[in-house]
């Protein structure tokens, strides 16, 4: 093998010998075939606080590693490291790579066993186990993406290990595993599979007592670490050990397996699955006040899984406890297909020890979908408790809540009022109960109720949200982890969506949870899969949507275009085109109709969608007959908002550095000083995504000079942050479009930009090229201003590059303009690089005269930025020798934030 992550990560013939060279090499063979993220990689190598040279030594490590790839053993060259934006693919042969053998190994290993050849079982299965060398991915340091990974892979080894174990049994190998399971058993002290199987051994090998006391160590083991018995397998292998059952003797395989793969316990004598447990039957009825009908519950839902924080929750408020009383209305709410039936069905029953007198279900729509009134609800509970139901509808709320109040006297019941759609729908309902508890259900939170608790459901953790495919998908979900989490994510952890996805599954006995994770890719077509037979994941979200009104229904769909996961309230008000307090009203109206969600940090609320429900927000607004204008327009408000505001903050974050920033005339800015606050840098920071997302909008819709005005907006924020693939992104479509729309000025703009980010790069090359064709732009558009600046960007380039006198020349030249055009920030600039230059020369005393310019220049244009870099460079400058800086051999701060390695040294 030339790739190995199955131990000690390593690449024949020769390791990378640093640490993150070898993270970097095992964060993409674990993901070999796929392309990485460059934002990735960085998280995985340097964490949360990556050096603002990361993307650069990043491509460092890239070329160290492709230059090892290029090395042979004399075999045939394997191994290729490809850029493919996003970030990189590592294309290496199945042949030569440990991963994706084992794998393979372990697959045929497990289909032999399923067939019953347990020889060849064992022989795959122990081909596949000789891979390993080792922990997974050991001897390098762990981001987020391989700790995960190494888990992931520890646990499949060991998986296979018990498989090839069960194998083994199964061939009479009792003898040479004994000793094997002894030593596993030790090093997993709390596994009771293992344990499981070691009794097995030592009974077959005529040990029982031995068998006996393993039972005895691990519950022990188990009672004082986690407080928990043995699961009611083992348990009952501990009673056939006791009883000398048999059946635990070994049996020669047979030549077919069981028809459904497994039995209560397995052949090999192993714990098998616990047997179902009895349902506890139900209480006698009591004298009924009014004779009627014994209310009964629907079963509890099968495959239900997870919500244990909920179901707990629920439980506590239904049992009181110690100076908290039982409540009497524990309100569920929650957007369609999320569970809050099942949930209420899974909590009654669990707490069905505090009803005596039964419990009842009633659902509050009609068949189709619409809301029962007050009075035919209450019909139609009285009809499920007395014969005492009156010949005509009751219209009095007071009659009605009297005759139900009087068929629930005396009887100490569960109601669960299932799907409410308003308080006054079920009031006089509530009101008659007095004895008993209510759960209800419904989208929107019941908040008028008095007295309520009140529990919101949200979707399930993505390890439920598998868990309940694995249940409810059957044996074929099992067989691949990857496409099921992959499925668990495009659903949205809904419960209703991943129910409807492993009824497609289980439907269609040909495909494969991959081939399935294939059709839900598509956004387009997401909600049509989700479909099958009498389960439609799309009505049930249009519920909720076709209840609201027209104006509603607007916001809902034009609110799709929010260019980020989540927004602000601002850019509801642009997208809708109305005020703020609109906006605010039209977007909490959403929020409590369940079709958007409210998050908060507890500074500020922001907006966002399930992304179930942005897949039909899209569909529906796309399926209208002018989508294509309504988009233009919608993306044309959100790009002059965003535009107003991210120049704004440019003018806060970096005074004059966009000296071409114009206020839109007739489009009157959102409130910006209210909206970015004290902190420019926080609100990019917060907006950036949907800032660059606007970008690509605008672009798409054919609006040219929003696309380069949004960019040159953003660019200041990606030079502060070295967000160097946004601002490479931004600025290429910017560059079109000022191509497209024939603006010379624009594309100057954007050509001085790109020669910055190049700068920031240390691309010296590209760098002078993109300045020479801006300033060239600029002398033809006569902007004085921008060919100072163009010619301050390419002497800064020349700087680094040690040529001094060409650089004092731009330098010099450049100066002389910007203080002729009043270019503030142009003259700092100049300034700044003078004084490097003088610097570099060892003229220490005229440095410091023009650094001392450069700073009360700063100080003039507001920039307290640049007016520190001064005081701290001014300040390394000083007289006494001791502290001053010689002109070679040091790092030189050579704007804020940013520095030139070589220039000088402490004397």
């Amino acid at each position: 093998m030339r790739f190995r992550v199955l131990g000690p990560v390593s690449l024949s013939p020769r390791t990378p010998s640093a640490a993150k060279p070898r993270a970097l090499l095992a964060t993409l063979l674990v993901q070999a075939g796929e392309v990485v993220p460059v934002h990735s990689l960085i998280d995985e190598l340097w964490g949360t606080e990556p050096p603002r040279t990361a993307t650069t030594t990043l491509q460092v490590y890239v070329s160290q590693l492709r230059k090892v790839l290029a090395e042979t053993d004399g075999s045939a060259h394997s191994g290729e490291l490809l850029t493919r934006a996003p970030g990189y693919l590592l294309a290496v042969p199945e042949r030569d790579f440990d991963l994706p053998c084992f794998e393979r190994l372990r697959a045929e290993g497990r289909a032999a066993y399923q067939e019953g050849d347990f020889v060849r079982a064992s022989g795959l299965l122990h081909e596949a186990l000789a891979l390993w060398t080792g922990p997974a991915l050991s001897g390098i340091p762990h981001g987020v993406r391989l700790e995960s990974a190494a888990i992931r892979l520890d646990e499949l080894r060991m998986e296979v290990l018990e498989q090839r174990i069960v194998a083994d049994l199964r061939l009479g190998r009792h003898q040479e595993l004994a000793g094997e399971l002894l030593a596993l058993a030790n090093e997993h002290p709390l596994r009771e599979t293992l344990h499981g199987h070691l009794m097995v051994a030592l009974y077959r090998t005529g040990r029982g007592s031995d068998a006996l006391r393993v039972y005895g160590r691990l519950r022990h083991s188990l009672v004082e670490e986690l407080g928990v018995e043995p699961s009611p397998g083992l348990s009952r292998l501990h009673e056939r050990v006791l009883r000398r059952e048999p059946s635990l003797d070994w049996q020669p395989p047979r030549t077919t397996r069981p028809a459904n793969g497994d039995s209560s316990d397995g052949a090999d004598g192993s714990p098998g699955r616990p047997a179902a447990p009895r349902r506890a039957a139900a209480p006698a009825d009591g004298p009924r006040p009014l004779p009627g009908p014994a209310p009964t519950l629907p079963a509890a839902p099968p495959g239900f899984v997870g919500r244990d924080e909920e179901l707990a929750y629920g439980e506590r408020a239904l049992r009181g406890g110690v100076g908290r009383p039982a409540v009497r209305v524990l309100a569920v709410s929650g957007p369609a297909g999320v569970g809050k039936t099942a949930l209420a069905l899974r909590l009654a029953h669990r707490t069905a020890d505090l009803f005596p007198d039964g419990g009842l279900l009633l659902g509050l729509r009609g068949p189709q979908g619409r809301p029962l009134s007050a009075a035919q609800a209450g019909a139609a509970l009285l009809r499920r408790l007395t014969d005492d139901v009156p010949g005509v509808p009751l219209t009095d709320p007071e009659e009605l809540t009297d005759r139900l109040r009087r068929a629930l006297h005396g009887r100490r019941m569960l109601l669960i009022l299932d799907d409410a759609a308003s308080e006054q729908q079920i009031r006089p309902l509530l009101q008659a109960v007095t004895e008993g508890s209510v759960i209800l259900t419904g989208r929107r939170r019941a908040a008028a109720l008095d007295g309520a608790e009140h529990l919101r459901l949200d979707a399930v953790r993505p390890e439920e949200a598998v868990e309940l495919l694995l249940a409810a998908g059957g044996e074929r979900m099992a067989q691949d982890p990857v496409a099921v989490a992959e499925i668990a994510r495009l659903c949205g952890c809904f419960p209703l969506a991943l129910r409807v996805a492993a009824a497609a599954l289980t439907a269609r006995p040909h495909t494969t949870p991959a081939a399935l994770a294939g059709r839900l890719r598509d956004e387009r077509t997401r909600l049509g899969v989700l479909r099958e037979g009498d389960l439609d994941l799309r009505s049930s979200l249009l519920t909720g949507y076709q209840e609201a009104g027209p104006a509603l229904r607007r916001a809902f769909r034009l609110l799709s275009l929010a260019p980020a996961p989540d927004f602000s309230g601002w850019t509801v008000a642009a997208l809708l085109g109305t005020g703020p307090a609109e906006a605010e009203e039209t977007a909490e109206e959403l929020v409590r109709a369940q079709l958007l969600e409210a998050r908060t940090d507890g500074r500020s609320v922001r907006y966002g969608f399930h992304s179930l429900l942005r897949v039909l927000a899209t569909e529906l607004r796309e399926a209208e007959p002018d989508a294509a204008r309504t988009r233009r327009e919608v993306v044309e408000r959100l790009g002059r908002a965003y535009g107003s505001l991210a120049r704004y903050a440019d003018q806060r974050l970096a005074p004059g550095r966009n000296w071409r920033a114009r206020p839109d005339a007739g489009h009157p800015a959102p409130d910006a000083a209210e909206i970015i606050g004290a902190s420019p840098l926080g609100w990019f920071r917060e907006e950036a995504t949907g800032l660059v997302e606007t970008v690509r909008q605008t672009h798409a819709a054919g609006l040219w000079p929003l696309v380069w005005d949004l960019a040159g907006s953003a660019a200041g924020y990606f030079h502060a942050r070295a967000a160097w693939e946004e601002w490479e992104e931004t600025h290429r479509l910017a560059l079109d479009a000022a191509r497209r729309a024939r603006n010379t000025e624009a594309e100057a703009a954007v050509q001085y930009a790109l020669g910055d980010l190049a700068w920031q790069r240390r691309q010296a090359d590209r760098a002078l090229r993109h300045h020479t064709a801006a300033q060239h732009a600029f002398e033809l558009a006569r902007d004085r201003t921008g060919v100072a600046r163009c010619r301050i960007g390419a002497a800064d380039v020349l700087l680094g590059q040690g040529l001094l006198e060409h650089a004092a020349r731009r330098y010099g030249r450049a100066l002389a303009l910007c203080s002729a055009e009043g270019d503030l920030r142009g003259e700092v600039a100049a300034l700044k690089g003078l004084a490097l230059v003088n610097l570099r020369r060892g003229r220490l005393d005229v440095a410091r005269r023009q650094l001392e310019q450069c700073g009360r220049a700063a100080e003039r244009l507001g920039d307290r930025r640049w007016t520190e870099y001064v005081r701290r460079t001014t300040a390394r400058l000083a007289p006494d020798p001791a502290h001053r800086l010689s002109p070679v051999g040091h790092a030189v701060e050579v704007g804020p934030g940013m520095w030139l390695i070589g220039t000088a040294t402490a004397a």
